[in-house]
């Protein structure tokens, strides 16, 4: 059986511009097309990744409670780069809205102005056998969600030369809690 590949995601939107501006900076992507009511947006060497349209009609935000899709993400390739992001977006006023240790990739979520969430993420294991084994395991098991962890000090720990291997782990998420914000595992 042929495999496919992702493409793209398309959001309804009643904010084209704002949102228009979130995914290009979320992403550092640029416009391909815009008109007509629709916006593609890319940041690789796809025609797009993004797509948004703008329905002719007023729009409601997404209501937590609701069946959507839950979110996106987005696999960096260091720490380093990760953090990298979360620096240049906190620059422009985009925090996230958990950091997360999952086990096997450390995470953080932000949330569109719609309501959409986008994970970006690093893998903390080597190959995806050793993340799967991770996943099949009893620390997994216990907590499929993980550990809501400080981003700030995940960056200071990280500029001061702590190991990565060391700073995606959820023994140190549970040593350097989230100060505020989101936490799926709490109603």
């Amino acid at each position: 059986m042929a495999t496919p590949t992702f493409a793209h995601a398309v959001f309804q939107t009643g904010q084209l511009d704002t949102m228009k501006q979130w995914y290009l900076d979320l992403l550092d992507g640029h416009v391909v097309y815009e008109g007509h009511n629709l916006c593609f947006l890319t940041h690789d060497e796809e025609h797009h990744r993004i797509a948004l349209l703008q329905l002719p009609v007023p729009v409601e935000r997404k209501a937590p409670n609701a069946a959507w899709m839950h979110h996106l993400a987005y696999t960096f390739a260091s720490a380093e780069d990760l953090f990298q992001r979360y620096v240049e977006l906190k620059e422009k006023g985009i925090a996230p809205a958990m950091p997360l240790q999952h086990g096997m990739t450390t995470s953080l979520y932000y949330e569109d102005p719609d309501g959409n969430f986008v994970e970006l993420q690093i893998d903390n294991f080597s190959t995806p056998d050793e993340a799967t084994a991770y996943m099949e395991g009893p620390e997994f098991d216990g907590d499929p969600v993980g550990e809501p962890f400080s981003a700030e000090a995940f960056l200071a720990d990280l500029r001061s030369g702590v190991p990565a291997a060391e700073l995606t782990t959820r023994t140190w998420a549970r040593a350097h809690p989230l100060e505020s914000g989101l936490d799926w595992r709490r109603p």
